[in-house]
């Protein structure tokens, strides 16, 4: 079995890549520069150059691959919505031509309503191309990554978590080696055709006031929610050079999914994955 894996050093990929390992299988790491990949690992896998912007390479990379774990990635210099587009097309084109069967690709909650939820319309995009493809699809659609507070890791040292979310909605809250364990079963198995949508939503919902209580207990520290205004987003990320398109793709992802949301999968044991934010928390931010 020849399985792909996009981002094999991201906080999921990297987990995914090694499941696939431990389960025997050598995978195939699709990444720009192979040369960069951990030399633990990559006596353990196969590599292939990949530009998800680049037709031509994705084409090369999948060729023969019989699933492929696909993740579009965020461009940080152009429209990321319409890279996302651009890697969405590029992907159909290649799971067409090489025949792959069974893709499992990467989403996130919102990406249902299509539009209105900033970047994640990209991968709503995605998702639509991948279901022209011909192949059997599984779209995860992932909960608010605990990674995601590595990026407020100054904020939250100085005793503040800040967010333009309502603090008190709850959300689902997941460790991306959890969506990584859920994306490696589906890799592996068979058994499933056509087309399905796998919620990926952490042990439970959590509000950003619960978030900061959690870190508050794990770090030892006081933290407190902030709330903070779109306008004030809006401003942070102008003032660090951004786009408009940039700006619009980060703010409206909040918007969207705060102001009119209801998630299409329900939480349920199907959905629900183990690793609690507490325990994540004193082992990767303490």
């Amino acid at each position: 079995m020849t399985i792909g894996v996009m981002t094999p050093k991201g906080h999921v990929g990297a987990h995914v890549l090694r499941l696939l390992v431990q389960a025997g299988v050598r995978p195939r790491a699709l990444l720009r520069d192979p040369g960069t990949l951990d030399a633990d690992i990559a006596e353990h896998v196969d590599t292939a150059v990949l530009d998800a912007w680049d037709a031509a390479s994705v084409v090369d990379a999948t060729s023969g691959l019989e699933a492929l774990y696909w993740v579009s990635p965020t461009a940080t210099d152009r429209d990321p919505v319409e890279a996302h587009m651009n890697a969405a097309g590029n992907v159909r084109a290649a799971v067409q031509a090489n025949g792959i069967p069974r893709v499992v690709f990467q989403s996130s909650g919102g990406a249902e309503k299509r539009h209105g939820v900033g970047e994640i319309d990209g991968l709503a995009a995605t998702e639509l191309a991948l279901d022209e493809s011909g192949a059997s699809v599984t779209h995860l659609r992932c909960g608010y990554f605990f990674t995601n507070l590595f990026m407020d890791l100054e904020s939250i040292r100085d005793g503040a978590l800040v967010t333009a979310m309502d603090l008190d909605r709850p959300l689902p809250w997941v460790a991306p080696e959890d969506i990584a364990a859920v994306a490696a079963v589906r890799l592996l198995s068979r058994s499933w055709a056509g087309r399905s949508v796998q919620g990926v939503h952490g042990p439970e919902d959590l509000s950003f006031r619960q978030v900061a209580e959690i870190l508050t207990d794990a770090l030892g520290h006081a933290v407190e929610p902030k709330q903070i205004s779109d306008a004030e987003v809006r401003s942070t990320l102008t003032s660090l050079g951004m786009s408009e398109s940039q700006v619009d793709a980060i703010v409206m992802m909040t918007v969207g999914i705060r102001d009119d949301y209801t998630p299409e999968d329900p939480r349920s044991v199907a959905t629900a994955t183990p690793t609690a934010l507490k325990g994540w928390a004193a082992t990767h931010l303490a």
